[in-house]
């Protein structure tokens, strides 16, 4: 697999052989990394959740029982009524952009969500998904017939408000993401390359603050805007009026 750099980029070119190297074919060897090793965080993060429920009366047992009630009550009340295949895959998808949004706050860790690659599949893996339900839940000649109406002529105008709601998903996800990632990064050029405003950074709590809001903050808020809209499009398409 050869390697190149596009666009200030370190990217892998696994189609290099067969003389297609262009940047669409090439994959960001940032992002990938950087997002398995969110996996394993992810994995590790899980695992310890479902020890500390051995121990009742702790803070990591209140923690993550409050978590999941949380959401057990979020996607209640939006869909009106407990589904477990829901429950799981809105509480899969925000847990993900939330540990993607995070992993700043490790040094040398950037977020996988911040390359529009990321939130594009996670924005059609979302959409995909409430496409699949709204055929089980209505019959695929009802899904198709949607497509007409309220007459015929409105089937172009249907298919991009599917596609519509795929762009809305992933590059607002990617924009505020990007945003925070470029504002953090502005801030720390401003008290870099000075003992004196790297200090005043660091003991009055300025680097803190920076870090915490645009590392966690902002992606948890980020996490639960983006799980929020993909469960209010989820309740729309399974209701049938």
């Amino acid at each position: 697999m050869d390697g190149s750099t596009i666009l200030g980029i370190e990217t892998w070119q696994p189609f290099f052989k067969a003389g297609l190297t262009h940047f669409f074919f090439s994959i960001n060897k940032g992002t990938v990394i950087h997002t398995w090793i969110v996996l394993f965080l992810l994995l590790v993060f899980l695992l310890f959740a479902r020890y500390s429920l051995r121990f009742k009366k702790t803070i990591p047992y209140f923690v993550t029982l409050s978590g999941v009630r949380s959401l057990m009550d979020l996607v209640g009340q939006t869909l009106g009524g407990f589904f477990f295949n829901h429950l799981s895959f809105i509480a899969a998808i925000f847990i993900f952009i939330l540990f993607c949004n995070s992993v700043p706050i490790i040094p040398w860790l950037d977020e996988p969500t911040r390359d529009i690659n990321t939130t594009l599949a996670l924005g059609i893996i979302a959409i995909s998904y409430i496409q699949w339900y709204t055929i089980r839940q209505h019959g695929l000649g009802s899904y198709i017939k949607d497509y007409f109406s309220p007459f015929f002529l409105m089937f172009p105008l249907n298919v991009m408000g599917k596609i519509s709601s795929i762009v809305s998903l992933s590059f607002r996800l990617f924009g505020n993401v990007f945003g925070g990632a470029i504002i953090g990064l502005l801030a720390g050029k401003l008290v870099e390359g000075s003992v004196l405003r790297e200090s005043l950074g660091l003991f009055s709590g300025f680097n803190f603050i920076i870090l915490f809001f645009f590392g966690f903050f902002e992606g948890a808020l980020q996490a639960f805007v983006f799980a929020m809209l993909a469960l209010t499009y989820l309740s729309m398409a399974l209701q049938k009026e």
